[in-house]
């Protein structure tokens, strides 16, 4: 794990969790993570433990081109290669253990990009880890990211994370966990990247930019 993105969300599903095995899900508190929302993604399982998004930030949908809310997990992937990271996302579910994954991302003129995933399970309820909170960051920027959309992923390697990883001098501190519980009337992550995603949309439409690469979902 090396990306700065990746360090700080681990960081933070670590200091809300305590010692349980995975936090609940009402505890992720949006302002506390703001400045890494557009990478933020989050997934839930289905009965066939096949995962798709139930919500993604606007750096990702840029990076595929569309909104993928709604698609499963193996959408963004190699054909060849789509059941293997669904049934990591399902595993880190199921046995309730993060994990990192590296993949190298295609775009159609031949261009590619290493990129650093993270998948950290998330409960809904004390009985059931139906969720996951993950990250996609790529290793570098360049000029041509963004501007061209990525048409998939490679998986190059994955592993769990059982063991918390060191942090970047340049992070900055963490909030107190005290402070990360629930504020009445406070909103849900998953209000927070829709305002996010919609304010982005917007942006886009002030700017002219084709609409239909950019779609972004009024339904989050």
């Amino acid at each position: 794990m090396r990306q700065k993105t990746s360090i700080d969300i681990f960081t933070y599903w670590e200091h809300i969790r305590g010692n349980a095995d995975a936090p609940l899900r009402n505890l992720i508190q949006p302002s506390a993570i703001g400045s890494i929302l557009p990478e933020l993604f989050i997934l839930e399982n289905t009965p066939d433990d096949n995962p798709r998004f139930r919500l993604a930030g606007t750096a990702i949908c840029n990076l595929m081109g569309r909104e993928i809310r709604g698609e499963n997990f193996g959408a963004l992937w190699a054909g060849s290669q789509q059941d293997d990271p669904a049934r990591i996302a399902a595993g880190v579910m199921t046995h309730v253990v993060p994990a990192s994954i590296h993949a190298t991302g295609y775009c159609i003129s031949g261009r590619s990009l290493t990129f650093e995933m993270i998948l950290l399970p998330v409960r809904t309820s004390s009985a059931a880890c139906d969720r996951l909170l993950g990250c996609l960051t790529p290793a570098v920027h360049t000029t041509w990211l963004g501007n061209e959309r990525l048409e998939f992923l490679a998986l190059d390697r994955s592993r769990l994370l059982r063991e918390r990883p060191t942090r970047l001098v340049e992070t900055p501190p963490h909030p107190d966990p005290t402070d990360l519980l629930p504020l009445p009337g406070s909103i849900s992550l998953g209000e927070w990247m829709r305002r996010k995603l919609i304010q982005a949309r917007n942006g886009r439409d002030r700017a002219g930019i084709d609409p239909a690469r950019n779609k972004i979902s009024d339904h989050l």
